[in-house]
């Protein structure tokens, strides 16, 4: 456990490394994902998404089982398929409008400044990452920004533990936005928060007994005062 002094207070900091997921968590992209999954919906003449709570039914990892829920037929079109299809409706000109969760950049830069070091683990492939973040010039606060070598959207566990082997990494706090990133937690044997601005209800969160924070701010003072 390190010491960092804030205005002249000295404060014990329990952690020494934050791993940030990113869609949901860190980038604000919820409303366009479901945008982007009505256009292929409609096109399948399949019931639409109608709005920010639908989309926290429906929604969960593996990804494949989200596009299950939302009446998508693995007999007729592969998976693989559908999810080449999305990626490519995600990264047209409309994802231009996605912007970072307030807060966000404050935060980073207040982590840094304490000399604790980030990285960021995402189920997104790892050039589309690269691009999203050279948008908002933060890429450097980051010790390493990892992500999947592919378009589907599996398990981020194997690069996390990878990764903190090579680091050797122990006392770390993974902040994310839904249950796959408290299951990458355990996984990694790091401790959690959730905020329930991304792509999972606040309930869902709260179903598996870590802090649930108001939003990203908050992860400042929990470091301060974790709980026990």
């Amino acid at each position: 456990m390190g010491v960092v002094y804030i205005g002249g207070v000295t404060v014990k900091q329990k952690y020494s490394h934050i791993l940030w997921d990113w869609n949901g968590t860190l980038f604000d992209d919820v409303d366009w994902c479901i945008a982007c999954m009505n256009v292929m919906l409609a096109k399948r003449k399949l019931p639409l998404i109608q709005d920010v709570s639908a989309y926290y039914d429906v929604f969960c990892f593996p990804v494949l089982q989200y596009y299950a829920n939302v009446g998508f037929d693995f007999q007729k079109e592969p998976f693989e398929k559908l999810a080449k299809e999305y990626i490519k409706l995600y990264h047209s000109r409309g994802s231009e409008n996605c912007e970072l969760h307030r807060n966000v950049k404050n935060v980073l830069a207040e982590v840094y400044k304490r000399g604790i070091t980030q990285s960021v683990v995402s189920a997104s492939e790892i050039s589309i990452l690269h691009a999203q973040m050279k948008r908002f010039n933060i890429d450097w606060y980051f010790d390493e920004i990892l992500g999947l070598s592919d378009v589907y959207a599996n398990s981020k566990v194997a690069i996390g533990l990878d990764y903190m082997t090579r680091k050797n990494i122990t006392n770390a706090l993974l902040v994310g936005d839904s249950v796959h990133d408290y299951e990458v937690a355990t996984a990694l044997g790091v401790d959690c928060v959730l905020i329930p601005s991304g792509h999972q209800s606040r309930d869902s969160l709260l179903r598996n007994g870590v802090p649930v924070l108001d939003d990203i701010a908050c992860v400042i003072s929990y470091m301060d005062n974790p709980a026990a």
